[in-house]
């Protein structure tokens, strides 16, 4: 039998997706310093929960390109993170940007980000003979007919109570 399960996120949901582009090999040392950056800010994010990391997914594009799907708990922790002068990921970019400044870094290593905040009903997951992965791994998961058996059925569901409902209910 096969087991088919849907993500149990509620509410908006936060991605982001962050990565790196090896542009020289041979620069070894100015871009391995960048992958073990971070590294070194998931082991920070996992050991902190409170900073707001739900789940993270390591991938790769390319040999050259790897990257990081992260989701987050709020688009409020993803900026307090990304700004406290604590973390790892200050300390990472003042030294990015005085290597940029200094004229060290001439495109041998590129860097990337992409921020998404998805609203309710904008997103939704399959999952067949599955453990918990991605969005799931993130805020859970549950049965498929829980949320609907047709992607339509998922994407149009609400974790709260539409107001209109209420008022006429």
């Amino acid at each position: 039998m096969v087991s088919r399960t849907t993500a149990d996120a509620k509410g908006d949901v936060v991605v982001l997706l962050i990565g790196m582009r090896i542009n020289r090999f041979w620069a070894v040392h100015l871009w391995l310093p960048v992958m073990f950056g971070m590294f070194r800010m998931l082991r920070e994010l996992t050991k902190d929960p409170a900073r707001g990391l739900l789940e993270r997914v390591l991938l790769t594009a390319s040999p050259r390109t790897y990257y990081v799907v992260q989701y987050w708990e709020s688009k409020e922790k993803l900026y307090a993170y990304a700004t406290a002068p604590d973390a790892f990921h200050h300390k990472a970019w003042a030294a990015l940007n005085r290597k940029e400044r200094k004229g060290t870094l001439r495109g041998e290593v590129g860097i990337w980000h992409e921020a998404y905040v998805v609203p309710e009903g904008s997103y939704e997951a399959v999952y067949g003979d599955m453990p918990a992965f991605g969005l799931a791994a993130a805020h859970g998961q549950v049965p498929l007919e829980r949320r609907g058996r047709y992607a339509r059925d998922r994407f149009s569901y609400r974790s709260q109570p539409d107001a209109e409902a209420e008022k006429t209910g």
